[in-house]
């Protein structure tokens, strides 16, 4: 696709524009106002877990400073802010009424971006599970989904009134993947297709908190789910198989049962629990379905080699019936994934392929790229994060063309923050941060996307 960054691509009138950032990743603040600990707290804590020891304990300190962090927003000109909520400043242990500190922070961010003309889009899990719920079982065990009810209700009776857009959970699939099954990330487990529960069980705490959302009076609620075309290695038949058993593992197990009511082939005798009552939940309706999208992902039969055997960095232990491959011939991210514009449209309409007139309108509620560009002379230049949205776009802008209903868009991220295993060593940010001394440094990706967004509002 041929992209043209000084001719700002338009997308339709009412297209919403957003930012996204997670709780974890910018608040620090970490032992604040009666916050309690988080399974990323107790992660970071234990050496070798994260590059360099990195913790996010300070973060972007947006816990003090959002007020700064919302006009930074104002002035980029979006009318949508996705954030979540750390689940442990809520409730400190997962459980009992909710932590009035922490509550009365989240009443404060929400009405500084009313004030500002932005709509707050809160997400209520972003990763951070509360530790004590982490060592009662976790993910792993249902008793979970009962408090994630209980925490849903809590913020839908303080803040329905105000929040005009709800997203349950964050990427399921990667808590499932890297949390539990590979041990990457927080709470650090090596389970393989022994975590397969999590997934069944985060997908039933979705289910339930829209259902206590709704009965709380929230009106828009989705959830924001990590989707990307699974490509064949080769054209063999293995290798063909291979993806295809991925693609479902990452992509439909977190799609089929919210919006079909039902597992992928095979899948579903793996689930625990009472699996047809629980798709009843789980596929309650939804307004609108989020879709995290950064690259493909290239996908062929194991080989063994543990230099192929590889995701997002992480080893892949043996004995898997597939692996990811280094997918060649495109450009990349600092963090190393591939560029390829076409694929974005791509996985849009193979979800309308796939769901019909059963797929709920569409949200993206990330899209961004790694681009470690620091100032110089007080600028930073990056100009291969400008490149990477305006290509990202336009064929966002494609697919909208050929019929795919599309809402918004919510770039990831405002500022460069907490990136998890890696730490502070990739920067995903519109607004350059200085981590020692917290200066904000607009980017010039933010300026290019400001006159974006501000040639939509033109017309």
């Amino acid at each position: 696709m041929t992209a043209d960054p000084s001719t700002p691509v338009v997308m339709p009138p009412g297209f919403r524009w957003g930012v996204s950032t997670s709780a974890y990743q910018i608040e620090g603040a970490v032992a604040a106002d009666g916050r309690g600990t988080s399974t990323w707290d107790t992660f970071c804590a234990e050496p070798g877990r994260v590059l360099n020891g990195d913790t996010g304990a300070v973060a972007c300190d947006h816990y003090h400073r959002y007020a700064d962090d919302v006009a930074l927003m104002r002035d980029l000109g979006v009318d949508t802010y996705r954030f979540s909520l750390a689940w442990p400043r809520i409730q400190p242990d997962g459980t009992g009424p909710g932590n009035a500190a922490g509550l009365d922070f989240y009443d404060r961010l929400i009405d500084t971006l009313l004030g500002a003309g932005i709509q707050p889009a809160p997400t209520l899990y972003h990763w951070d599970t509360p530790q004590p719920l982490e060592d009662a079982g976790g993910w792993l065990s249902r008793d979970i989904t009962d408090r994630f009810a209980e925490y849903a209700a809590i913020l839908g009776a303080r803040f329905a009134d105000r929040v005009p857009l709800w997203i349950t959970i964050n990427e399921p699939v990667v808590l499932t993947l890297m949390g539990y099954s590979l041990g990457a990330h927080a709470p650090g487990k090596q389970l393989l297709f022994d975590a397969l529960p999590v997934a069944h069980h985060q997908l039933l705490a979705h289910g339930r908190a829209v259902q206590a959302l709704r009965a709380a009076g929230a009106q828009q609620i989705g959830i924001a789910s990590n989707h990307a075309p699974t490509w064949p290695a080769s054209d063999s038949a293995e290798d063909k198989e291979a993806a295809g058993l991925y693609g479902n593992l990452i992509n439909w197990m977190f799609a089929d049962p919210i919006i079909l009511g039902s597992y992928p082939t095979g899948l579903e005798a793996a689930m625990p629990g009472p699996v047809a009552d629980d798709l009843a939940v789980i596929s309650t309706p939804l307004d609108f379905f989020g879709i995290n999208h950064y690259a493909p992902v290239s996908v062929g039969v194991a080989t063994g080699n543990p230099d192929t055997a590889a995701t997002d960095g992480v080893l892949l232990p043996p004995g898997l019936p597939f692996e990811p491959r280094t997918l060649t011939g495109y450009p990349t991210t600092d963090f190393g994934w591939p560029v390829v514009p076409d694929a974005f449209g791509e996985i849009l309409r193979t979800f309308k392929d796939r769901y019909g007139d059963r797929l709920p309108p569409i949200y993206i509620t990330e899209n961004g790229c790694a681009i470690n560009d620091g100032p110089v002379n007080g600028v930073v230049d990056d100009q291969r994060r400008i490149a990477y949205l305006d290509g990202y776009l336009r064929s966002l802008r494609s697919a909208i063309d050929d019929g795919i209903d599309v809402r918004g868009y919510f770039q990831w991220s405002l500022l460069d923050n907490f990136e998890w295993a890696a730490g502070y060593s990739q920067r995903f940010g519109l607004v350059h941060v200085d981590f020692e001394t917290q200066v904000r440094t607009p980017k010039a990706s933010y300026h290019w996307l400001r006159d974006v967004i501000a040639a939509q509002s033109r017309r």
